[in-house]
């Protein structure tokens, strides 16, 4: 006869004490419908009680990724149904990248890997003075990379984040913008400004740009300078041309780390072979100290349909 321990419902209560119940059911309750989706278990979210029930299999499932959820809403962690599907993608790993969640400065939050390649990522930029993250749109490169070097600024392992990106012009002129050459150049470097404005009260963050502990610049900006004790990120790389890209990396001075990010996809430059981007993935892979790490489109943390437009895209290029 069958086991009818493994076909009978079962009821699993788990405490969500702490958590926002708004983040973590989402809204109008999309991240409970997805974890049902996911699980094939019954999902209620009553007061600070997160009730599953089903066969076991499916509240087994379900418990699993429900955990990740709680964890994730008590650290004030953004949580979305997309969220949850990357949870239940990676419920059966071991949490081997514990050690690189990232505790914000003020306990505003906890920055932590949603994929094993960002975990990864994070393991290569802790291990490494120089780190090449190489990827699409909306993996997380740039993000993890400023989360990385705020947390070493409020560790004291640096006394300065140096940002960088060249200002190279997508199909548009910078020319007929207005104002002086800073208010030109400033939207090209507005996504490292809302990356940290993300990770710290902007008082602080304002403070820490007047006193220059924190610059944000184009990377011409760069030349004839040596960076010491500092955590020095180069966004958008690809679009920097081979000798700004000798330019960039010959300015690592003392006690220095630096990321480089960049998606192959995305050359704006007259000639792509002058991308410095890719000369660097070429001849600077052998050297010890210095790892090019790759993030793909099963690294997407934006909406899921980023990932399926990626994919559309390469299927197109290869077709």
């Amino acid at each position: 006869m069958p086991d009818e321990t493994l076909t009978q419902p079962q009821t699993h209560p788990l405490s969500a004490e702490g958590c926002d119940p708004l983040t973590l059911a989402g809204v109008n309750d999309a991240n409970l419908v997805e974890l049902q989706r996911l699980s094939g278990a019954r999902v209620a979210l009553r007061g600070d009680a997160l009730t599953l029930s089903g066969t076991p299999d499916a509240v087994e499932r379900a418990v699993a990724i429900a955990q990740r959820m709680i964890e994730t809403a008590r650290q004030r962690g953004a949580l979305d149904a997309d969220d949850v599907l990357r949870m239940s993608l990676d419920a059966s790993r071991d949490d081997t990248d514990g050690e690189f969640r990232i505790a914000l400065p003020g306990g505003r939050r906890v920055i932590q890997p949603k994929t094993p390649g960002q975990g990864e990522y994070l393991r290569a930029i802790a291990e490494n003075d120089i780190v090449i993250g190489i990827g699409p749109a909306g993996t997380g490169k740039t993000y993890l990379a400023v989360a990385a070097a705020v947390d070493a600024l409020a560790r004291k392992r640096v006394r300065r984040i140096i940002l960088a990106r060249p200002a190279v012009e997508a199909g548009e002129s910078l020319g007929f913008l207005p104002g002086d050459l800073q208010a030109k150049v400033d939207p090209y470097l507005r996504p490292l400004y809302d990356a940290l404005e993300d990770m710290m009260p902007v008082e602080r963050m304002q403070k820490a740009l007047e006193t220059r502990v924190i610059e944000i610049a184009p990377l011409a900006y760069m030349r004839g300078r040596t960076l010491n004790d500092a955590f020095v990120i180069l966004d958008e790389s690809q679009n920097a041309t081979n000798a700004q890209m000798k330019m960039f990396l010959t300015r690592l001075g003392a006690n220095s780390k630096t990321v480089i990010t960049g998606d192959k996809t995305q050359i704006d430059l007259p000639k792509r072979e002058e991308s410095g981007l890719l000369q660097i993935e070429r001849i600077l892979s052998h050297i010890d100290g210095i790892a090019i790490h790759y993030l793909t489109d099963v690294d997407v943390v934006r909406h899921r349909l980023v990932r399926e437009i990626i994919r559309a895209y390469a299927e197109d290029l290869g077709a």
